[in-house]
């Protein structure tokens, strides 16, 4: 009883502080928080969120498959993207890739030791600002990606990869149609914290000059010297979209949880309806 008095005395106080305190400039971001500039950044950051995701899933699931491939020499390629990827920073790696201009003046598909080229354009032409963002994003997730599907693979239990085999079923589908399944319990609550951190970690291509809601906002305080009220506008949408995707995670393990537990934990809304009813 004492200790949730104390906490909740210390909440009461720092509500009271910033509620009070009028240079944190409510009125400027009561003004700013639903602006159009605003919402376009925002917009920016959620798609480069999905598209990175998206890409880091599919080519992060590729490298764990690999890494558990019987092949030495699939198993070190996929070895050596993860460790390259997992050791260079985002930001070093945005930067690489927008002045990859430098290094290759075309970018060409075609048959390799000949002359032979299918597609050909300027490398500055393929690779602006957003497809330059997407890419390195995707390039750095993947590589994490594929580490926490593996484990997740790892941690189903021997018996059952036997028992797949015993269906006589073909190597591909056991994983996609059994293993992977049973292993998305372990992979979801990591991989959901990994897709938190893209969201947060799409502020980092501000390098770039491109317009997401982090770069968007020191645009604006740079003009107008509103600095404090202008970051809370983005702190709060930050907060948002991490509240919606716990939301999300809670209801997607929720889900995959069918089956495996006698008893499937409640909602949110029901946990919130049973404290309203309790507090009646």
């Amino acid at each position: 009883m004492a200790g949730a008095l104390f906490a909740a005395f210390i909440l009461l106080a720092i509500i009271q502080s910033i509620a009070t305190n009028d240079r944190w400039e409510w009125g400027v971001f009561r003004q700013w928080f639903f602006d159009p500039v605003i919402l376009s950044g925002l917009g920016k950051t959620l798609l480069l969120t999905l598209l990175g995701t998206v890409f880091g899933v599919m080519l992060g699931t590729a490298l764990a498959l690999a890494r558990l491939s019987s092949s030495y020499l699939l198993n070190a390629l996929a070895w050596g993207y993860i460790w390259l990827f997992r050791s260079l920073p985002l930001l070093l790696v945005l930067i690489v890739l927008y002045n990859f201009s430098y290094l290759y003046d075309n970018l060409s598909l075609g048959i390799p030791f000949t002359n032979i080229a299918f597609f050909s354009t300027p490398t500055v032409d393929l690779l602006d600002q957003f497809s330059v963002a997407v890419i390195g994003l995707s390039l750095v997730q993947s590589a994490y990606t594929a580490e926490i599907i593996r484990g997740g693979i790892l941690g189903v239990e021997q018996g059952q990869h036997e028992a797949a085999a015993a269906l006589g079923l073909p190597a591909y589908r056991r994983t996609f149609r059994i293993i992977l399944p049973q292993a998305l319990r372990s992979i979801l609550p990591t991989g959901f914290n990994e897709v938190i951190s893209l969201a947060k970690g799409t502020s980092i291509v501000y390098v770039l000059s491109m317009p997401e809601l982090f770069y968007t906002v020191q645009v604006i305080y740079n003009r107008t010297q509103q600095v404090i009220p202008l970051l809370m506008v983005a702190t709060v949408w930050y907060l948002l979209i991490t509240t919606v995707l716990s939301i999300l995670q809670h209801y997607v393990e929720r889900y995959f949880a069918r089956g495996t537990v006698r008893q499937v934990a409640p909602t949110l809304f029901k946990r919130l309806r049973r404290w309203r009813i309790a507090g009646y």
